[in-house]
């Protein structure tokens, strides 16, 4: 299917923009009614999605009438679904961590202040895509808008997960105990160097580090909606990649050492979780199954239905082990995380972000690849 790039104008949407356009009383007979969906060459250009015959909202669309057609058959339908869906149960699981899991630990208590970080970041990434979702056609500026802030929600999920290994999983690490991970250097590589120095360097640099990179991969992908991006699902995919580096820790973690044995829940849910990392980033830039078959995968099946699928698997592993590290880290807190290194973080990560956001939405040029 041929790729446009040049938005065209009012006149240009095809027939059922024609219909609408007609002035009334200019027909003879009554006017046709409006077809609820439309085909791609029906739509601007910049609403069109690769490989997606059909199945388009009417163009520009009411408030009232994005909220009903998420009960439609549409091209969007279930990718409201596959994450609003997921938005509950995360609702749900995190409701029960904070008030209903019968813990000495009180909701508000410094302990929790990752978790509530990691929290809002999960809650807010899914709530922000259902979004952008539901609301994509009210019109074209909205529509870049609502996928900015998609992905200034995404990293901020992507520094709150960083905030909860911070605190709750890397200090278990044998990898970043000096301690430890001196005599292995010295035993394994006959290197007989100080690693403590090393791994404080290291400790400190890990948030702001990925502070630096959240805001980054929010620039980088709202500059993939300009009209100079070629691949921009292969961009996009490539520098949400980079947060998840902050978890190499982990990785190297079971390398070196027997985190199998020590941590199976850590080891099995993290690995399965990058598994199903890898299969979503697949679908998101191979565009399959609907490049194989376009037109058959519209309204059921595509890629990014399933992108969303495979990304809440991701996030459902993530869960586990994070949860994890709070109970061992609740046996025996080595310190009591701080406002200013949490919440702070976070707050100022918002701000940062907004300032991004600010200045693309002035910019004129969108385009309307997800």
């Amino acid at each position: 299917m041929p790729r446009r790039l040049a938005a065209r104008g009012a006149g240009a949407r095809g027939p059922a923009a024609g219909a609408a356009a007609r002035a009334p009383g200019a027909g003879a007979g009554p006017p046709a009614p409006a077809r609820p969906l439309l085909r791609w060459d029906e739509v601007p250009d910049d609403f069109v999605e690769c490989f997606i015959l059909s199945g388009y909202r009417r163009l520009p669309c009411t408030a009232q009438e994005c909220l009903a057609s998420v009960l439609k058959p549409t091209n969007e339908t279930l990718n409201f679904w596959t994450h609003f869906i997921p938005l509950l149960l995360f609702l749900s699981r995190f409701g029960r961590l904070f008030f209903l899991s019968g813990q000495d630990v009180p909701f508000h208590h410094p302990w929790l202040l990752p978790l509530w970080c990691y929290a809002s970041g999960v809650l807010l990434t899914f709530a922000m895509s259902c979004t952008a979702h539901v609301f994509s056609c009210l019109s074209l500026r909205l529509r870049a808008a609502f996928f900015y802030l998609d992905y200034a929600s995404i990293s901020y999920y992507g520094f709150g997960s960083t905030v909860a290994y911070y605190y709750y999983l890397l200090p278990g690490l044998s990898l970043l105990d000096a301690r430890v991970m001196t005599p292995y250097v010295q035993q394994s590589l006959g290197w007989h160097v100080d690693c403590s120095r090393l791994i404080a360097a290291y400790r400190a640099l890990v948030l702001p580090v990925a502070f630096v990179l959240a805001v980054a991969c929010t620039v980088a992908c709202c500059k993939s909606r300009t009209d100079w991006c070629a691949y921009p699902f292969a961009l996009r995919t490539f520098v949400f990649v980079m947060p998840l580096s902050m978890a190499c820790p982990i990785m190297l973690e079971s390398w070196l050492f027997d985190l199998r044995r020590e941590n199976p829940t850590l080891f099995v849910h993290f690995y399965r979780r990058y598994f199903w990392l890898v299969v979503a980033a697949f679908f998101n830039v191979s565009k399959i199954p609907e490049r194989i078959q376009p037109g058959l995968f519209d309204i059921i099946g595509h890629s990014h239905q399933l992108f969303h699928i495979f990304t809440f698997l991701s996030i459902y592993d993530q869960v586990y082990y994070v949860e994890e590290g709070l109970r061992q880290f609740l046996k025996a807190p080595p310190a009591a995380p701080t406002f200013l290194g949490t919440v702070g973080y976070m707050l100022l990560l918002v701000i940062c972000l907004g300032l991004v956001l600010r200045k693309f939405l002035n910019v004129s040029e969108f385009c309307c690849k997800k």
